[in-house]
């Protein structure tokens, strides 16, 4: 069996699908992360096209050491389009071997990863109100966005006191609202100085967090620092491109849990080799995934073969349903909480087979958050 052709579908907001051919007719489904660059990450894969076609692609160790060792550069979009590939080649060797993907990573040590879903608000009365609808729904775990509140000019305007503040009437009015039955974690998304992060810490620290994510910027030295002097379980590594950054930061900080992201971090190669790592110094798994079904379905694959697995990050819309149902042709089985490892072949799951149309490519770009002052607020 060889590779014919690797083709790439742009579909909705931040998906980037790959499907690579082979001349037996078996194909394999993949998704890159890059969402914020999506043509950029097309093209570099049609770029590393011509380095694959005629090779088997059953080979996935090789073909991801040629990728990542071999072409020099690398960076978000270009881990992302390897990313992309790896998956693919997991899915296609699956679907050749008629097994999950996970019975060739080592087999399965649970049937049904837990999930946590996410949601944002203004006010904390908006917080409490989407916190309980959720747990209503049957989700045990909720991550919220702290958000950044902006002014009639749209920038961000809070000072040190009025942050802190409102961080802990944020968390305070969820706790209330759902009890200690559910578990709340934060997302800071990169937002605070290390100064805020410590006081916001220590003042949410009653409420008893589940995680508190990317408190501060990625830099290595001030977050090492930082879950040095804060008593709440960090987690980080969403945007880390590579098998070394997460090394690194493993060992150099106290960090609980780690976010490998499948689609830019190196495929289901490198998440499989990161979560081995991690088990070593005893940090549990996250995976990141704020994209679409072929992610989902490859956190799953990997969520299912290891041991250190904590928890699993599911897409939902802005009223806690699934908004993957209508890109699949059978939707993930959830229920109580917790999510069906899929048994099918490869990845165990279908594509619409005409997404892209279905879901016609809009992209989505970001936007420049600035404080009060003009400066730059890190997302």
């Amino acid at each position: 069996m060889k590779i014919t052709n690797i083709e790439t579908i742009l579909a909705g907001q931040r998906y980037l699908f790959v499907k690579v051919h082979t001349d037996t007719g078996l194909v394999g489904y993949g998704e890159c992360g890059a969402w914020c660059y999506q043509e950029a990450t097309a093209e570099c894969i049609h770029a590393m096209e011509h380095h694959l076609i005629g090779l088997d692609p059953l080979n996935i160790e090789y073909i991801n050491n040629g990728l990542t060792r071999c072409m020099h550069f690398r960076g978000s979009v270009v881990m992302a389009a390897i990313s992309g590939i790896d998956i693919a080649l997991w899915d296609l060797k699956g679907k050749y071997y008629n097994a999950p993907i996970y019975e060739l990573l080592g087999g399965k040590v649970r049937d049904k990863a837990r999930i946590y879903v996410n949601f944002k608000a203004k006010t904390p009365e908006d917080f409490a109100k989407k916190a309980l609808d959720l747990k209503n729904q049957g989700y045990t775990a909720i991550r919220y966005s702290i958000g950044h509140p902006e002014d009639e000019n749209g920038r961000c305007g809070e000072n040190f006191s009025q942050v802190v503040y409102r961080m802990e009437r944020q968390m305070a009015a969820i706790r209330e609202a759902v009890g200690w039955e559910t578990d709340i974690a934060i997302e800071c998304h990169r937002g605070l100085t290390p100064a805020q992060a410590i006081e916001c810490a220590h003042a949410l620290k009653p409420y008893r967090p589940y995680f508190y994510e990317d408190p501060i910027p990625d830099n290595m030295a001030a977050m090492t620092k930082l879950t040095e002097e804060i008593d709440l379980p960090v987690a980080t590594g969403e945007r880390f491109i590579n098998l070394m950054e997460f090394d690194e930061f493993m060992t150099a900080s106290h960090v609980r849990y780690v976010r490998p992201d499948m689609c830019v971090a190196g495929g289901i190669t490198a998440g499989k080799k990161i979560a081995a790592l991690a088990e070593a110094k005893s940090i549990y798994i996250i995976p990141h995934n704020p994209l679409g079904p072929i992610s989902t379905a490859a956190c799953l694959q990997l969520d299912a073969c290891i041991p250190n697995f904590e928890i699993q990050e599911y897409p939902v819309d802005d009223e806690g349903h699934c908004r993957l149902d209508k890109e699949m042709k059978q939707p993930f089985v959830i229920k109580n909480g917790y999510i069906q490892i899929p048994d099918g072949p490869g990845l165990g799951i279908e594509l619409l087979d005409d997404i892209g149309t279905v879901f016609p490519f809009k992209g989505r770009y970001g936007k420049f958050v600035q404080h009060e002052d003009g400066s730059i607020v890190d997302r």
